[in-house]
């Protein structure tokens, strides 16, 4: 054989190799890094987000001269998130770990986007409007180097409001917030009879 029949067989060897590799890339998935939490709450007990409408009759029941106050801990507050997010075929979020530190929820976790796999942190403040409803504004998003998607945005306020305040609509329409607070570790929802 000559040295012209061996050269097109190496090409095509070369090119399936560059191929291959090429299909290996897309297929791996690509840390491209991010925030990560400081500290991570302790191991969450199975179920433990289950139970809020519970919670919530609890609170209602045991009212004192008409204020209804309900409290909730870090880890009762990643649970809830993640037991909601893992529901979500459709979400980009996962692996959610909340810390309720410097009257913020703060909210770390893992998206992807594509082959790209970012760290992520959120830090959302509760709101509450003036006829006392319950509401939660993205205030910061970091998403390592890639943008943050709106659907991350928009999703994860409504994602709160039905977690922790949801039941409220549906179990007492006659309760008013008045206050919440985030103190070291926990979130305060203060409310009143009507």
């Amino acid at each position: 054989m000559s040295h012209r029949t061996h050269l097109p067989a190496a090409r095509h060897a070369l090119a399936g190799w560059a191929a291959a590799l090429s299909l290996a890339a897309i297929a791996c998935t690509i840390d491209v890094g991010g925030p990560l939490p400081p500290d991570i709450p302790p191991s969450l007990p199975e179920g433990s987000g289950e139970g809020v409408g519970q919670m919530w009759q609890a609170a209602l029941a045991g009212a004192v001269s008409g204020q209804v106050i309900l409290l909730f801990d870090e880890s009762q507050v990643t649970a809830l998130l993640q037991e909601r997010m893992a529901d979500d075929e459709n979400s980009a979020f996962e692996s959610p770990v909340v810390l309720l530190r410097e009257e913020m929820i703060q909210i770390y976790g893992v998206s992807h986007q594509g082959p790209f796999r970012a760290n992520v942190y959120l830090s959302i403040a509760p709101v509450l409007t003036p006829d006392g409803e319950l509401g939660f504004e993205l205030r910061s998003a970091e998403f390592g180097p890639l943008p943050v998607p709106d659907s991350l945005r928009e999703g994860i306020s409504a994602i709160l409001t039905e977690v922790l305040s949801g039941p409220v609509g549906s179990l007492a329409t006659g309760v008013r917030i008045t206050s919440v607070a985030i103190h070291e570790g926990q979130l305060a929802i203060v409310g009143e009879l009507r």
